[in-house]
């Protein structure tokens, strides 16, 4: 299942992401891919230790604390801190692949589970050709390209790529998270119960269905969650 997170990103951050991105020093982006990957993989990568992806990562990241929306949709435990790249001139494309199942952060040696995976759009749809995100969901490739400081949550064992960028450049962020609740049906049946609830709630107030639906909720979430 795909969930579109709409402005994750506010104008004032996702400007200043802009900024950082328009002067910072891009490296090859097989640098952080598998071995497979890397022969498909022609882009071009912030470097994880420079200062402007450091600040980067700290907008996406407090971001992302601030959305209810990724929340309900991820219920994340441990994100795998965020990357940057840029898709332009030759280094233009990322072809079929899949994200490894574990990340490991070269810094911290922290172990991420990769449960989904997002992708965080920093350009408009108009500033660049192509470029779009094709996840292949079982019958056809999904493409997928969103106006910038949008998000797009995918499963991570879903054979995606990104198609040629003719016009243009295409700046992202994107990153790999391990949730607490790993089986992705159930992580789908709480979405959908938490909107419900926030529907019902809207609708007729914290009656008593509500109060009722709330505590399946969390029960379900104490069967289901790793902490």
């Amino acid at each position: 299942m795909l969930f579109h997170i709409p402005k994750v990103l506010d104008a004032g951050r996702l400007a200043r992401c802009r900024q950082l991105l328009d002067t910072a020093q891009w490296a090859d982006g097989r640098l952080t891919a598998g071995t497979q990957a890397a022969k498909v993989k022609h882009n071009r990568q912030l470097p994880e230790d420079g200062a402007e992806a450091r600040e980067l990562r700290a907008i996406v990241l407090e971001a992302l604390s601030k959305s209810a929306l990724f929340f309900a949709a991820a219920l994340p435990k441990r994100i795998y801190p965020p990357l940057f790249n840029r898709y332009g001139g030759e280094a233009n494309a990322f072809g079929n692949h899949v994200d490894n199942a574990i990340r490991t952060h070269p810094a911290s040696a922290q172990h991420v589970r990769t449960d989904l995976s997002f992708t965080l759009f920093l350009a408009e749809p108009d500033e660049y050709d192509g470029g779009e995100l094709v996840i292949e969901d079982g019958f056809a490739g999904r493409p997928v390209k969103l106006p910038a400081g949008d998000l797009i949550l995918y499963p991570s064992y879903s054979v995606h790529r990104v198609e040629p960028v003719t016009r243009g450049a295409r700046l992202a962020c994107f990153s790999w998270l391990e949730s607490m609740v790993r089986e992705p049906q159930q992580r789908e049946l709480l979405f959908e119960l938490d909107m419900s609830i926030l529907a019902h709630r809207e609708q007729h107030g914290d009656d008593d269905v509500s109060v009722r639906l709330t505590s399946c909720y969390h029960n379900l979430m104490r069967m289901w969650t790793d902490v």
